[in-house]
C-alpha cells in the first residue's frame, strides 16, 4: 500500500511518453512516404524519416513529462484525489499520521478512476497530418504533377539508333547507311518557362506550340533524306553533316524517316509517335459566396468572397466583370464596370488566392437595383490566351416602394379594379356577398352589391366589343355634340342657303332613287352595319347576344341591391359563354390503335381456339465502324492456318485496314503505333512470318472497341468454373 500509489503514477507517466513517441513517429512516417513518392529514392526517404524524427522530437519533447508533472495533471483532471497525489511521491516515514491516512485514501481512489483520463497528446492530429502527406504524395505520383513541371535533363546520353528497312525487297545492297547520331531538341513556348530539352529518343511528348528540331547523321553519304508525317513528305536540309528539320507542334500523330542511297534504293524507318499536350484553361473556384444574395435597405450591403485560381503555366490577368442594373420594365439601364482584386500584384504565379470586398453603396446601388458579376482570368498562352470565367453571382437590394392604384374621391365607383373579373368570379363573389349579408350593415351590403354591378357592366362591355357595339362614353359624347350643334332659331328663320328653300321639291316626298332596290344588296357584307361587324359566325353571334341580355338583367338586380335575383341571370350568362368557348374549339382525331370490332356471337363464350399470339421481329442493321480491320483479322486467320502467300487483293485490304488503324493511332499514338508499323511491313512484303501475322491480328483485336452486349436469353448451362476456364483459354490463345 505504501508504494502502490507511486507505481500507478509511474505507469501513467510511461503511457504519456509512449503516446508522445507515437506522435513523433506519425510525423516521420508521413514525411518519409511523401518524399519517397516524389523522389522514388529509399535513401532520401530514410534521411527524411530521421530528420523529421529529430525535428519533431525537439518540439514535442517526449522526455519532458516527469512524476511531478504527472501528479499535477492528475490533480487537475480528477476531483476525487483532492489535489493530494503529491503525497504519493513522499517517503512513508516522513509523513504525519493524517498525511498517511490521506495517502492510503488517495491510493484506493486513484486505481479505478485513473483509467478515465488520457495523458495529454495530439496523436489524432499527427495521424491526420501523416495520412494527408501520404495521400498527397500518392496523387502527385499518380498524375506525375512534378514530372510535368520539372524540365527534363538537357542532354540524354541514352541513344536508341533508328533502324531502317529497304523499301525494295529484291535489293542486293545489304549494307545500307546507318545512323551514328540522332537528336531531338524541344523548345517549349516561352510562356511555359520550361528549359529546352535534348534527347535521342524519337518519340515526342511536348506542349502545344513547341518547336521541334530533328538532327540525324549517317555514317556514309546518301542522296536524299525526308521526313514523312501524316501522308506528307518534308525534305530534310543538310547542315554540317547533319540532316535537319524543324516543325511547330499543333496536333498529335506519327512520323518516320526515309532516305535514298547513292544506288537509288529507298529505305524507311519505323514509326514514331507525336503526342501534343494541350495547355489547360485556368481553373476558378469561388468560396464563401452564395449564388444569390439580397439585402434590406438598412443592412450592411457588402459582398465579400475568396477566389482560388490556378493554371498549369502561370496566370496572366484576373479581374471581375460587374454589371449594375437600374430601373424596371422598359426604363431599365445597365452599367458595366471592371473591378480588380485587393493586393493583386502576383501575376505569373501558378496558383492565386485572392479576396474581394464589394460595397454596394460605393457602387451607387439603390433599392430595387441588382448587381451581376463574375470572375474572368487568362493565362500566358500565345498568340491567343486561354480564358476562363466563373459562374455569375447576383446581389440585389430589396425594393421598398409598392405601387397602389389610386381612386379619385369624386368618383362614385372604383373605375380601376385590381383585376378583371370573369363571369365565374362574379358568381362566386355574389354568393359570398349573400352569405355574409347578416354580418354586414345595410350601407356596406349596398356598396358591395353596387361594386359587383359595376364589374358586371365592365364584363358586358368587354364582350360587347366583339359584337361591334360602341362604348357608352362614345354614344353619350355623340348625343351631346349633336345637341350642342343644333340651331335653336332654325324653326323661325328662312334659310336661303339651304338645300330645299325656294325649291319646288317636297322635302317629305319619297325619293325615287331610294325606292330602287340595289341588285347587289343580298351579296354584300356591309361592315358599316354594327349588327354584322362581328368576328364570329352567325350562330355564335346569337348566343353572345343572349349572354349580353342576361348580363343586363344581372347588372340591373345588382344595382337594385338584390343579388339573389341576379344569380339566375349570371348562371345563364356563364352557360352561354361556355357554349361559345366550346363551339370555337378545334378537335383533332386521336391517332392510335384501332381495335377490330367485337363479334357478339364470340363474346363471353370462353373459346380460345381461333385466337393466336402476335409476334413481330425486325433486324436493325448497324453500320460497322471498322469493316476492313475486321476483314483483315479474318484474312490473317486464314493465312496463319493455310500458310499461303499474300495476294494483291490482300494488299489492298491491308491498306484499307491501315487507314482505319491510322485514325486510331493519331488519337492514341503510343498504343497502336507498333501494330500500324507491322501492318505496313506486311503490305510492303517485308513481313511474311506466322508470328508477325499473329501479332498484327492481336493488335487489331485490341484496337477494335468492344461491342455493346444486348440482353438475350441463354439456353446453355454455364457456371463460374466454366467461365473462368474459357477466359483463361482466350487469354493464352496461341
Amino acid at each position: 500500500m505504501k508504494t502502490e500509489g507511486k507505481h500507478i503514477l509511474i505507469k501513467f507517466l510511461k503511457r504519456w511518453r509512449i503516446l508522445l513517441s507515437f506522435e513523433i513517429l506519425c510525423y516521420a512516417i508521413g514525411a518519409s512516404i511523401l518524399v519517397y513518392f516524389l523522389s522514388h529514392s529509399l535513401l532520401l526517404s530514410l534521411f527524411s524519416f530521421i530528420l523529421m524524427t529529430v525535428v519533431t522530437s525537439l518540439f514535442i519533447k517526449p522526455w519532458k513529462p516527469n512524476l511531478k508533472a504527472t501528479s499535477s495533471y492528475i490533480d487537475a483532471q480528477l476531483e476525487v484525489v483532492e489535489y493530494s497525489t503529491g503525497l504519493l511521491l513522499l517517503p512513508w516515514e516522513s509523513l504525519s499520521t493524517l498525511a498517511k491516512l490521506q495517502q492510503i485514501k488517495i491510493t484506493k481512489q486513484l486505481g479505478p478512476t485513473i483509467k478515465k483520463i488520457t495523458p495529454p497528446n495530439h496523436l489524432l492530429r499527427s495521424s491526420i497530418i501523416a495520412t494527408s502527406f501520404i495521400i498527397i504524395g500518392y496523387f502527385l505520383n499518380l498524375f506525375n504533377v512534378l514530372d510535368a513541371n520539372v524540365p527534363p535533363p538537357s542532354n540524354d546520353i541514352e541513344q536508341l539508333p533508328i533502324s531502317f528497312h529497304s523499301d525494295d525487297s529484291t535489293s542486293l545492297n545489304n549494307e545500307p547507311p546507318k545512323i551514328i547520331e540522332q537528336w531531338i531538341t524541344i523548345n517549349y513556348p516561352k510562356y511555359t518557362n520550361l528549359s529546352s530539352r535534348r534527347s535521342s529518343k524519337m518519340d515526342i511528348k511536348a506542349v502545344e506550340g513547341s518547336k521541334i528540331f530533328w538532327e540525324i547523321q549517317f555514317d556514309s553519304e546518301i542522296k536524299l533524306a525526308t521526313m514523312q508525317s501524316m501522308e506528307s513528305n518534308y525534305p530534310m536540309a543538310l547542315k554540317k553533316s547533319f540532316y535537319t528539320k524543324q516543325k511547330v507542334l499543333s496536333n498529335s500523330g506519327f512520323y518516320n524517316f526515309k532516305f535514298e542511297d547513292l544506288q537509288g534504293s529507298s529505305h524507311s524507318s519505323d514509326l514514331f509517335s507525336i503526342e501534343v499536350v494541350k495547355d489547360a484553361n485556368p481553373v476558378i473556384e469561388i468560396k464563401g459566396l452564395k449564388q444569390f444574395t439580397s439585402f434590406d435597405y438598412d443592412d450592411s450591403k457588402i459582398v465579400q468572397f475568396t477566389s482560388h485560381i490556378s493554371d498549369d503555366y502561370g496566370i496572366a490577368n484576373t479581374h471581375i466583370i460587374a454589371t449594375v442594373s437600374k430601373g424596371a420594365g422598359e426604363s431599365v439601364k445597365f452599367r458595366e464596370e471592371k473591378l480588380y482584386f485587393e493586393n493583386q500584384d502576383t501575376s505569373g504565379s501558378k496558383s492565386l488566392t485572392l479576396t474581394k470586398r464589394i460595397d454596394l453603396d460605393e457602387m451607387n446601388l439603390e433599392p430595387g437595383d441588382e448587381l451581376y458579376f463574375y470572375v474572368e482570368t487568362s493565362d500566358y498562352k500565345s498568340p491567343k490566351p486561354n480564358r476562363s470565367r466563373s459562374d455569375t453571382y447576383f446581389a440585389a437590394i430589396k425594393d421598398t416602394v409598392s405601387y397602389v392604384f389610386g381612386v379619385e374621391g369624386t368618383l362614385g365607383v372604383d373605375r380601376m379594379p385590381d383585376y378583371f373579373r370573369s363571369q365565374r368570379q362574379l358568381i362566386i363573389d355574389t354568393e359570398k356577398l349573400i352569405s355574409n349579408r347578416p354580418h354586414l350593415t345595410k350601407k356596406e351590403f349596398n356598396f358591395k352589391s353596387n361594386e359587383l354591378g359595376f364589374d358586371q357592366k365592365a364584363l358586358r362591355n368587354k364582350y360587347g366589343e366583339f359584337m361591334g357595339e360602341e362604348s357608352e362614353i362614345g354614344i353619350d359624347n355623340q348625343e351631346i355634340t349633336a345637341s350642342e350643334s343644333a340651331d335653336p332659331l332654325a324653326e323661325y328663320t328662312h334659310d336661303h342657303d339651304g338645300d330645299n328653300d325656294h325649291n319646288l321639291v317636297d322635302k317629305n316626298a319619297p325619293d325615287k332613287d331610294n325606292d330602287s332596290k340595289n341588285p347587289l344588296q343580298e351579296f354584300v357584307h356591309d361592315h358599316e352595319d354594327p349588327e354584322k361587324a362581328s368576328l364570329f359566325a352567325e350562330s355564335i353571334k346569337t348566343k353572345l347576344l343572349k349572354a349580353l341580355n342576361e348580363m343586363w338583367d344581372a347588372e340591373l338586380y345588382l344595382r337594385l341591391y338584390e343579388p339573389e335575383k341576379s344569380l339566375p341571370y349570371q348562371y345563364k350568362a356563364l352557360k352561354l359563354i361556355q357554349d361559345i368557348k366550346n363551339s370555337a374549339r378545334i378537335y383533332v382525331h386521336r391517332i392510335g390503335f384501332d381495335p377490330p370490332p367485337i363479334k357478339k356471337d364470340k363474346r363471353l363464350t370462353g373459346k380460345l381456339d381461333e385466337i393466336s399470339n402476335f409476334s413481330k421481329s425486325e433486324d436493325i442493321e448497324q453500320k460497322d465502324l471498322f469493316p476492313f480491320m475486321r476483314q483483315t483479322i479474318l484474312r490473317l486467320e486464314e493465312l496463319i492456318i493455310s500458310e499461303s502467300n499474300i495476294s494483291d487483293k490482300d494488299i489492298k485490304l491491308f491498306e484499307h485496314a491501315g487507314n482505319e488503324l491510322a485514325v486510331k493511332a493519331i488519337e492514341f499514338p503510343g498504343k497502336h503505333l507498333k501494330t500500324l508499323q507491322q501492318l505496313r511491313w506486311i503490305t510492303e512484303g517485308k513481313e511474311n512470318s506466322k508470328q508477325g501475322f499473329i501479332e498484327v491480328q492481336q493488335g487489331l483485336l485490341r484496337a477494335i472497341p468492344n461491342s455493346k452486349i444486348n440482353p438475350i436469353k441463354s439456353k446453355l448451362f454455364t457456371d463460374d468454373i466454366n467461365q473462368l476456364l474459357l477466359k483463361e483459354l482466350d487469354i493464352h490463345d496461341r
